[in-house]
């Protein structure tokens, strides 16, 4: 059996094909957005690396493959073809993150003040994904301007980064590392 290339030339104009045929520029709306999502599937990687806990690593694994599926759903041109339906995100995989959100955030102390980026290692990077998922959730928003995006994965990625907080919170704890307050007099 022969190898397939990895490599194709087709894009080597500026150009790639979304899911469907069309082709458009690689700095396209849709690109930026599932191109992001691809960049945060990365990190979390990274941080499933760094985290020490089995129950977390299982759910870290969990939003990768939904993320990956989520990338099918943003290259899918819906006016050439059909999403497939695993590439949906569903009402059962939002409340799944928020109970995931809840049952993490019952152990930790309330929050007086915001909290900076930091501790431990694995919660630094915690946050290097919340933020890339925060600059994901607005390609999403700007792609929706352009071409309708399902709200369930709007929300999705929304409660994804409040997860990756709660998480780096977590982590902190866990580690035993303080966490730290955002110094309001910034003197």
């Amino acid at each position: 059996m022969k190898k397939s290339n990895l490599y194709t030339k087709t894009g080597d104009s500026g150009q790639t094909s979304l899911v469907g045929g069309k082709r458009v520029a690689k700095t396209d709306a849709r690109l930026e957005a599932y191109g992001t999502d691809d960049e945060l599937n990365s990190c979390i990687g990274m941080l499933r690396e760094m985290v020490d806990d089995e129950r977390d690593s299982a759910f870290l694994l969990g939003v990768q493959h939904r993320l990956f599926a989520l990338g099918g759903y943003l290259a899918t041109d819906r006016s050439a073809s059909d999403v497939q339906p695993s590439c949906l995100v569903t009402r059962e995989s939002l409340a799944a993150m928020e109970h995931e959100i809840d049952l993490i955030d019952e152990t930790l102390p309330p929050l007086h003040a915001f909290v900076l980026p930091g501790g431990c290692r694995a919660s630094a990077w915690c946050n290097v994904c919340r933020t890339v998922c925060r600059r994901m959730e607005r390609a999403i928003l700007r792609l929706d301007d352009a071409a309708s995006i399902d709200p369930v994965l709007t929300a999705y990625v929304n409660r994804l980064s409040d997860y990756l907080f709660v998480l780096s919170r977590k982590l902190n704890a866990a580690a035993g590392a303080s966490e730290i307050f955002w110094d309001k007099s910034c003197v």
